[in-house]
């Protein structure tokens, strides 16, 4: 089997790509059903998807158009078209937000847990980029296109903290350009289920999509992209020798999607309250001080952020305290 993706960056496993899938499956691979067949090579799209695609004529084989879903699998090059998703203009909402810098190239917003960084199927407003829209009127970078202006990267919907949002054009392509060399300071705070061995140490595998579910990011032993996360544990809560949980500092040298949620997971290190990757429940003490802390997604903020300005060539560095979930939460383990 040979698979050739979409030329597009799978960065978030919500959206759908668009683009030309090209999928050459040998004799050994056919004569199961086809739509089965073609899911189970390509897991990035789901077996409903690829219904739909033939439906549409979107699948084809040595250039014959295939309909029949339900058709055996034969030997060949297999092409599918997959169209892009049709982006709606967001409009503008009156969102409060913490500004902590702007000025005519960017923006620095402390974004709140539980707001999206931008639309996507199934949060088409309430978006940092709604709110943005709203402060900064027609001023923001337009080279992220219609849904996404200005976004050069983004956090989890409920991972607080920091983010920059390019203004202008020139501060867009300069900050892409940082981010793409990784000359940028990241440093996230995660409260984590027990505590990590060693306690400081480099995180390096390849990250992908799981073949398993879609919708979820994993360690990969070949293929998806290199993930590197510096991590260092700066507080353990309960005994030491049986620690119940920790406070880690995250340095990200990659960006990949839910990279340091899948990182710290494969260490048997979850963020306490990650509903995707936290598999195995804390202690009952632990559990006890999330409820009371009201915790209700993960523990995972995005505390430090610096960069040289594109335009100005000015050094900035940010930061940003706890959010009142994970405060209260600490300051609750700190009693373990």
């Amino acid at each position: 089997m040979i698979v050739t993706p979409p030329d597009l960056p799978a960065d978030d496993p919500s959206e759908e790509l668009g683009g030309t899938v090209a999928l050459t499956l040998t004799a050994e691979e056919a004569g199961g059903r086809l739509d089965k067949t073609l899911a189970e090579h390509l897991p990035d799209l789901s077996r409903a998807r690829i219904q739909a695609l033939m439906a549409a004529g979107m699948v084809s084989r040595e250039g014959k158009v295939l309909t029949d879903t339900s058709a055996k699998a034969q030997a060949g090059d297999y092409e599918l078209l997959i169209p892009p998703p049709e982006a709606a203009e967001p409009q503008a909402e009156a969102i409060p937000l913490t500004v902590l810098y702007e000025d005519p190239h960017l923006i620095v917003v402390d974004k709140p847990p539980g707001m999206a960084v931008h639309p996507a199927p199934g949060t088409p407003s309430g978006t940092l980029v709604n709110a943005l829209l709203h402060h900064c009127g027609d001023s923001l970078s337009g080279i992220g296109g219609v849904a996404r202006p200005g976004i050069v990267h983004r956090i989890d919907k409920e991972t607080s903290g920091i983010v920059v949002v390019a203004k202008s054009d020139a501060a867009h392509q300069g900050l892409s350009a940082l981010f793409a060399a990784h000359d940028i300071n990241r440093v996230y705070v995660a409260l984590v289920r027990g505590a990590p061995s060693p306690a400081k140490a480099t995180i390096v595998t390849q990250i992908g999509r799981s073949s398993t579910d879609r919708k979820k990011m994993a360690v990969l032993k070949s293929g998806g992209r290199e993930a590197i996360t510096h991590y260092s544990t700066r507080t353990v809560f309960g005994q030491q020798k049986k620690p119940q949980a920790a406070r880690l500092e995250c340095t990200l040298e990659t960006g990949r999607t839910h990279q340091i949620r899948v990182h710290l997971a494969s260490k048997g290190n979850p963020c306490l309250g990650d509903p995707v990757y936290g598999s195995g429940p804390p202690t009952p003490a632990v559990r006890e001080a999330m409820a009371q802390a009201g915790l209700s997604r993960q523990a995972l903020h995005a505390a430090v952020l610096g960069f040289v300005h594109p335009v100005t060539g000015e050094t900035l560095r940010f930061e940003s305290a706890l959010p009142a979930d994970m405060a209260k939460l600490e300051a609750l383990l700190s009693a373990l």
